[in-house]
């Protein structure tokens, strides 16, 4: 009678021990599976990690920047001199004519100055006439000597011929002769001298008139930039356009050289980009581009590429080959995208932030499914404006975190959520 109750107690026994064994074995693999994750791996929202799937195929290589609108002709008006602000006739907007008085300004010491230089030029010139006149009233009086000189020494000689042919007829004496002859000679010889006196005279006059005259240029030069900064106290326009900025106010005390007014001239608008140096290796010129005008795009081609780098951004100017809007002005900020190049069949992934060209990097991948991502290299080849080609480290349908991920600099794992 006793036996079945023992059997009873030995099995429930075994059920009891099996049931703790299995409970255990679950334990024990739920906590390898955490282990296996990796202990404080940090669970970060789907949307905070903007993910992006690896793709294959062909990428249109795009770069982009910010810019504004130029106008092709455009002219900064300065001062010449100091000066003050007096009036302020024209204001930023309005349209101009090149006479158009913009911004009066005011130096007396820079009127006396050009008043003064007139004078001294009117002076300097009525002395050259004056001197012109004395130097060549001498020339006359010499040329006179020189006539006079002249006709003595042929009268002479016609009578030394005279006298030579009557003595050889025994009319006159050989002593008269020869007195004749040396009369002749030497008035002759004065006469070749008033000729030479007056050939320097003639290069002495010369001399003392260039002079004067180069004394009088550089006082008529000296003048006119006096006139000049005299005449710029009033800020004209010097072509029809716009008046894009006056930076000056009533009363400001103005330097010289300083800008006081811009005007452009409008309908010759052109875009001005500033492409990160990092992506504007491969810019040149022809190439197609899209300007964003915020409510309209318009398409364009590059025409110049700047040389140089200026706080980390290469200046990139764009010509339109369309029509610009109406309230297209300049100054106008503006985005622009240039189609650099069609890359084909290449992996490629949504560009992650502080990924660039040619860089090695890492980055957190998931597979495809998978709630856990895992810090993995990259290394990425040329870049576009949302995306970058993958050379080594991802494959095609990987899932990619594209957020800044900085804040989990120490981990190597990530839970999506």
């Amino acid at each position: 009678m006793d036996r079945p109750r023992i059997r009873e107690k030995f099995s429930l026994k075994h059920r009891k021990l099996a049931l703790g064994a299995g409970a255990f074995l679950l334990l024990s693999g739920v906590a390898f599976a955490i282990a296996k994750l990796e202990p404080g791996a940090p669970a970060v929202a789907r949307a905070q990690l903007y993910l992006d799937e690896v793709k294959e195929g062909t990428l249109e290589r795009k770069v982009r920047g910010p810019g504004t609108l130029q106008p092709r002709e455009a002219r900064w008006l300065s001062t010449r001199a100091d000066a003050r602000v007096d009036r302020i006739l024209v204001r930023a907007g309005e349209t101009v004519e090149p006479d158009t008085v913009i911004v009066q300004l005011s130096n007396p010491e820079v009127e006396r100055a050009a008043d003064a230089a007139t004078l001294e030029v009117a002076a300097a010139r009525a002395e050259f006439a004056a001197a012109r006149l004395e130097l060549e009233s001498q020339r006359l009086d010499r040329r006179s000597s020189l006539a006079e000189a002249r006709a003595t020494a042929e009268s002479a000689r016609l009578q030394a011929v005279a006298e030579q042919r009557a003595y050889e007829q025994g009319a006159v004496s050989e002593l008269q002769t020869a007195r004749s002859k040396i009369e002749a000679a030497q008035l002759s010889e004065r006469a070749g001298i008033e000729q030479q006196r007056l050939a320097a005279l003639d290069s002495a006059v010369g001399a003392q008139l260039e002079a004067r005259q180069a004394r009088l240029r550089q006082l008529e030069r000296a003048a006119e930039e006096s006139r000049l900064a005299a005449d710029s106290l009033q800020v004209r326009a010097g072509l029809a356009g716009v008046v894009q900025s006056v930076p000056v106010q009533e009363g400001q005390q103005l330097a010289a050289g300083a800008n006081v007014a811009r005007v452009a001239k409008p309908g010759t608008l052109y875009a001005e980009l500033r492409i990160p140096e990092l992506d504007a290796r491969d810019l040149a010129p022809g190439l197609p581009a899209v300007i964003d005008m915020r409510d309209r795009l318009v398409r364009g081609r590059v025409v110049r590429v700047d040389p140089a780098v200026t706080a980390g951004a290469v200046k990139v100017e764009v010509d339109f080959d369309e029509p610009l809007p109406t309230q297209a002005r300049a100054d106008l900020s503006i985005d622009g995208t240039i189609a650099i190049e069609t890359l084909k069949n290449v992996r490629f992934v949504g560009r992650p932030v502080g990924a660039q060209s040619g860089s090695a990097t890492t980055v957190f991948r998931a597979k495809p499914g998978d709630s856990v991502a895992e810090r993995v290299a990259v290394k990425f080849g040329k870049a576009s404006v949302n995306q970058i080609v993958v050379l080594e480290g991802l494959e095609p349908g990987d899932i990619v975190a594209l957020a800044d991920t900085t804040q989990w600099s120490g981990k190597d794992r990530l839970v999506i959520d």
